[in-house]
């Protein structure tokens, strides 16, 4: 069963960027892009390395230890050495809150 669950203020990100945030014992992260706000797990899976210091640009997310690449709606890997997707998650705007769906 799905429940959703309260992130932050929609403007508490930054345009093309991302927030971490962590619910029990799993860490996401939350894009704001060019086309809206998105989910995806908060780990790379080359290594478990944490996303959030990771660049976004346009809808691809660069994590920041090895310089794998994912697309932010998708979750898909782009580049290596990342060669799994990350787990998306949805996202709904509630007046000015974001939810994600878990």
């Amino acid at each position: 069963m799905s429940e959703w669950v309260r992130v932050c203020a929609a403007d508490d990100i930054d345009d093309e960027d991302l927030i971490r945030f962590d619910h029990d014992d799993r860490t996401y992260a939350v894009y704001r892009t060019e086309k809206g706000y998105f989910a995806t797990d908060g780990l790379c899976t080359h290594e478990d390395q944490h996303l959030e210091e990771g660049l976004v640009t346009g809808m691809v997310i660069e994590c920041p230890l090895h310089g794998g690449r994912f697309d932010i709606p998708s979750g898909k890997a782009l580049s290596a050495p990342v060669c799994l997707d990350l787990k998306t998650y949805a996202v709904r705007l509630e007046g000015d809150q974001l939810y994600i769906e878990l």
